[in-house]
């Protein structure tokens, strides 16, 4: 007799703040830039949107959930293990005992001169993901205890469009999802455009989902290609539901657009990016954390903006935050000391701060684990 689906277990106390439904996979990393046919070996890792924004959400003190599925596999105990380790709640994470977790490999473009390679600063990530785990999440999932204790103390419920153009029971139940408001609960949703995912399914399901959410997040470029245009106020037209809507113009500037006509515009960082992966999700949860914490808009947007500053100098999808007085310190300076921060690898440098504050890279963490070895 085949084994039913098994959640991890419950953990005791109050239901996190935010919950976020959706696919993670597990990830190959590349020993090195390049095609894939150079690569060596690759490095286990795991990633994907919702889990993502959960952890980062987490890292700016919102106590968060991800909710969804993964393959009774060694890459769904490392992925479970991995969300949880980040202070994440998987408590309603289903284990299933015949489909995969998702997996994809990430391509690091270099200055090899190989025909096939991407060139400096560019990536591109391969999926192997049809018929996942995650692709069975469906409307059922409201009836699971584990999941609906948590959704029914969730101030914040955030979904993306990728779930939707993994199958149509997951498009169901994002459609579920929208359709169970509940008094003192936010839901965003990510537009998350991924071409690729909906080659052999009909995008034109997307507008009534994003149009059904209270705060919905698009990139500009994304936007554009999905609906034929990337600009604030015809975004805003197009769709009128949510209270905000926010467009993020890639590393120039980031607008809030308020039902009622009010518009908060806030410059990107200046940022030396190491890589691009991740660093929307890293936004997303920046600018979730600060609805959530009782932000105005415009601080709401900056820790957007530096969330995903942190995750442009980082290696991988998750970056740690610099600690809470810097920033305040920068949430809080003027436009002008704003303009004048700049990130990189090494630290943030502003004159907002009163000295140079170094971010938590890999090599600083690195060089602090030798010295106390020593």
């Amino acid at each position: 007799m085949p084994r039913q689906d098994t959640p991890v277990s419950t953990p005791p106390g109050p239901p996190p703040t935010a919950v976020c439904v959706g696919e993670s996979m597990a990830v190959l990393l590349p020993d090195r830039p390049g095609p894939l046919e150079a690569v060596e070996s690759f490095r286990l890792s795991v990633g994907g949107a919702e889990s993502n924004v959960a952890g980062a959400l987490a890292a700016l003190g919102v106590p968060t959930a991800w909710i969804s599925r993964v393959g009774d596999d060694g890459f769904g105990r490392r992925l479970l293990a991995e969300v949880a380790a980040r202070g994440v709640d998987v408590s309603a994470v289903a284990v299933d005992p015949h489909r995969p977790t998702g997996l994809y490999l990430k391509e690091v473009g270099g200055a090899s001169g190989h025909r096939y390679d991407l060139g400096p600063g560019r990536s591109r990530l391969h999926y192997h993901r049809r018929g996942s785990a995650a692709a069975a999440l469906s409307p059922a999932l409201l009836t699971d205890p584990a999941a609906a204790r948590l959704l029914a103390g969730a101030r914040l419920l955030h979904l993306s469009g990728i779930t939707a153009a993994l199958s149509d029971d997951c498009l169901a139940l994002l459609r579920a999802l929208l359709a169970d408001r509940r008094p003192g609960r936010q839901v965003s949703f990510d537009l998350n455009w991924r071409p690729a995912l909906w080659r052999d399914r009909d995008p034109a399901v997307l507008p009534p989902l994003l149009d059904a959410a209270d705060v919905l997040l698009l990139g500009s470029d994304e936007a554009q290609d999905a609906f034929g245009t990337g600009e604030p106020a015809a975004l805003r037209r197009r769709f009128p539901g949510p209270a905000t809507v926010v467009v993020k113009d890639a590393a120039r500037v980031v607008t809030a657009l308020e039902r009622d006509g009010t518009e908060v515009a806030e410059p990107a960082l200046a940022v030396e990016v190491v890589e691009a992966t991740g660093a929307g999700d890293a936004f997303a949860a920046g600018y979730l954390a600060g609805t959530l914490h009782g932000l105005d808009q415009r601080r709401r947007l900056r820790l957007g903006h530096l969330s995903a500053a942190c995750a442009l100098t980082a290696h991988g999808d998750q970056a740690e935050l610099p600690p809470r007085p810097v920033l305040a310190a920068l949430l809080d300076a003027s436009a002008a000391d704003w303009a004048a921060t700049r990130v990189s690898a090494e630290g943030i440098v502003s004159p907002a701060l009163p000295t140079d504050h170094a971010l938590p890279t890999d090599q600083a963490r690195a060089g602090a684990d030798r010295s106390r070895a020593q």
